[in-house]
């Protein structure tokens, strides 16, 4: 299976309000009431998924297989955060992105996405026999 439709230069963008249940004392990742890492990296994820997602084939889907990402500004309560995603390799079924999050003010996030094109029902027949009866 080849992803010939996914291209290098391929962006998509999502957005969110931060409210109280996106900060990092809510999420349990901190002690601050500031927008979670955990908050920005799930946005980053959510571009990239959206960025190819309607050009998978019939049956097929992404999961997400690796993120390094640096959360460089904090984000107040209140706040909109806009995480982008690029791509920028396409190596058979893996897909690299470009991943940047920013706030009302500055950017905030920036970090390398990688993604696997894989069969669903495939993949969660697979997931499915780990458990066991």
């Amino acid at each position: 299976m080849e992803l010939t439709e996914v291209k290098i230069g391929l962006k998509n963008s999502v957005s969110e309000m931060v409210t109280e249940e996106k900060t990092a004392k809510a999420m349990g990742s901190g002690s601050l009431p500031v927008y979670a890492t955990p908050a920005m990296t799930c946005l980053m994820e959510k571009a990239a998924t959206e960025a190819v997602e309607k050009l998978m084939p019939e049956g097929w889907t992404t999961v997400g297989i690796s993120l390094h990402a640096a959360h460089t500004a904090a984000t107040p309560v209140g706040l909109t955060v806009r995480a982008e995603a690029e791509v920028t390799a396409v190596e058979g079924r893996k897909l690299v992105f470009t991943v940047r999050a920013y706030d009302d003010k500055e950017e905030i996030g920036v970090g390398t996405h990688e993604r696997f094109a894989v069969a669903r029902e495939k993949f969660l027949a697979k997931a499915a026999g780990k458990v066991q009866y």
